[in-house]
């Protein structure tokens, strides 16, 4: 009985993925309804064409260092930047190398020559000492990634006692 039981489950499993491959083939929208040929990749199998129309990320700088912060204190710094490219920027996702650090970012395409903040905050509770943390950008840019780093020393407030 357990062996049918696991047939159906592969079987069902099967017809979903045969489902979402046939309802997003015909879908050429990405990530909020936005073009797909919005992407380009340069990268040939003789190189990078130089010819092809890409976005790129000019950082005033891609570290800060927040100093030192008294435990349990958030901060956050706002990292600017421009499109330099000749074609629309779209930042698709960013992560952080821990859950302590967030990062906000612009979710519409920039048109060349715009300017953005990406801003990254650092929650410092239930940490001490020297931290540094990075937060990665994934866009259609070349390449693909780019990633920010902040830094804090997190200091622990003495207690009083009377």
């Amino acid at each position: 009985m357990k062996t049918n039981g696991i047939l159906q489950s592969l079987v069902l499993a099967s017809i979903v993925a045969v489902l979402l491959v046939v309802v997003s083939c015909g879908n050429n929208l990405g990530r909020d309804n936005l073009p797909v040929d919005i992407i380009q990749n340069p990268n040939t199998a003789e190189g990078i064409n130089k010819n092809v129309e890409m976005p790129a990320f000019e950082f005033e700088k891609d570290f800060h260092d927040f100093g030192r912060v008294i435990q349990g204190e958030q901060v956050s710094f706002g990292f600017k930047f421009k499109n330099s490219g000749n074609a629309l920027l779209l930042i698709s996702s960013v992560s952080s190398s821990c859950g302590c650090t967030v990062a906000s970012f612009p979710d519409k395409p920039m048109k060349p020559g715009e300017e953005g903040v990406i801003t990254v905050s650092f929650d410092s509770r239930g940490r001490m000492g020297m931290q540094m943390k990075t937060v990665t950008l994934l866009a259609n840019t070349q390449p693909g990634t780019k990633q920010l780093t902040v830094q804090a020393n997190i200091v622990v407030p003495e207690t009083m006692n009377f």
